[in-house]
C-alpha cells in the first residue's frame, strides 16, 4: 500500500501534522483551552476560501484568520462577556463567514476537502508548508518546554520567576493558530480539534509527568495515522475520519485499561479493598 507515492506523500503529511497537533495537545489539555483549539480550527474556513479564491496558498490565508481568530478571543475576553461565550461568538461567526463565502467566492474548491481534508491529494507545495510549519511548531515547543509547562501548572509562580505569563499564554495561542493549519489539511475544518485534544487527554490518563506526555502523545498520534491510512486504503473511506477514530480507539482503550486512571483497575482496586 505505502509503494503508491501518493500514500507515501498522505503518510509524510498526516504524520507532521499529527505530531505537530499531539506534541501541543499536552499543553492545551494541561491549560483547559479544548474550546479554544475548536473554535480557531473553525475560524481558519473563511481564509482558506479567500485564498483558493485569489490563488495563495491555502496557509496564508489559514494562518490570517487562525491570528484573527486568536486576536478576537482575546479582544472579547476583556469585555463583560465571559470566555466560553467569546469563544462560541467568535468561533460560529467566522465558521459561519467561511461558509457564506464558499457559496458566493467563484472557485474550484471543494467544500468537502476543507471541512474533512484532503490528504491524499496534496500538492508538493502543499507538503512542503505542512512540513515546514509542523517543523516550527516542534522546535519552539521543544525550546520552550520548562518555561510553557510552569505556566501551565502555576501561572502566578511563572510570574514570581521573571516571566511574562501573558507573553507564554501568546506562545502557545500562536502556536494553536499555526497547529490548527497544519491540522487543517490532514484532517479538516471539523476534525482538527480532535488531533489537538486527543492525543493529550489520552496521554494525561497514562501519567502525571508532562516529559513522558510528550513521548506518549506523538507516539499515540503516528500509530493512529498509520493505522487510519491503511484502513482508509483497505475500505476505500475518509482517511481524515479513520485518523481520528483511531485516536479515538486508543483512548477508549487507556480509559478502560490504564493502570492508576483507568476504570477497569479502578473498579478492581475497589473491589479488592471492601471487606469480605
Amino acid at each position: 500500500m505505502f509503494s503508491y507515492e501518493f500514500m507515501q506523500v498522505a503518510a509524510l503529511v498526516a504524520v507532521a501534522a499529527s505530531v505537530a497537533c499531539a506534541l501541543l495537545s499536552c499543553w492545551i489539555v494541561l491549560i483547559g483551552w479544548s474550546l479554544i483549539g475548536d473554535a480557531v480550527s473553525h475560524a481558519v474556513l473563511p481564509g482558506v476560501v479567500l485564498a483558493y479564491a485569489v490563488g495563495a496558498p491555502f496557509t496564508a490565508g489559514a494562518l490570517l484568520f487562525a491570528f484573527i481568530a486568536v486576536g478576537l478571543i482575546a479582544l472579547v475576553r476583556q469585555g463583560p462577556t465571559k470566555e466560553d461565550a467569546a469563544i462560541g461568538v467568535v468561533f460560529t461567526t467566522l465558521f459561519a463567514l467561511g461558509l457564506v463565502l464558499v457559496s458566493v467566492v467563484p472557485s474550484h474548491l471543494d467544500l468537502g476537502h476543507i471541512l474533512f481534508g484532503n490528504v491524499l491529494g496534496v500538492s508538493d507545495a502543499e507538503v512542503v508548508q505542512v512540513v515546514a510549519l509542523a517543523t516550527i511548531v516542534a522546535v519552539v515547543l521543544v525550546v520552550l518546554r520548562g518555561p510553557l509547562t510552569m505556566y501551565a501548572f502555576d501561572p502566578v509562580h511563572t510570574y514570581m520567576m521573571g516571566r511574562s505569563p501573558r507573553l507564554l499564554a501568546g506562545v502557545l495561542l500562536t502556536l494553536l493558530a499555526v497547529t490548527a493549519v497544519v491540522g487543517l489539511q490532514a484532517v479538516g475544518v471539523v476534525l482538527v480539534v480532535a488531533l489537538l485534544i486527543i492525543p493529550g487527554v489520552t496521554a494525561r490518563l497514562m501519567t502525571d509527568r508532562i516529559g513522558r506526555m510528550l513521548m506518549i502523545a506523538p507516539a499515540i498520534a503516528v500509530a493512529a495515522t498509520a493505522a487510519g491510512l491503511t484502513a482508509s486504503f483497505v475500505l476505500d473511506v475518509a482517511p481524515g475520519g479513520m485518523i481520528v477514530l483511531g485516536q479515538s480507539a486508543v483512548y477508549v482503550l487507556v480509559y478502560l485499561l490504564a493502570p492508576q486512571r483507568g476504570v477497569l483497575p479502578r473498579l478492581a482496586r475497589r473491589n479488592r479493598e471492601v471487606p469480605a
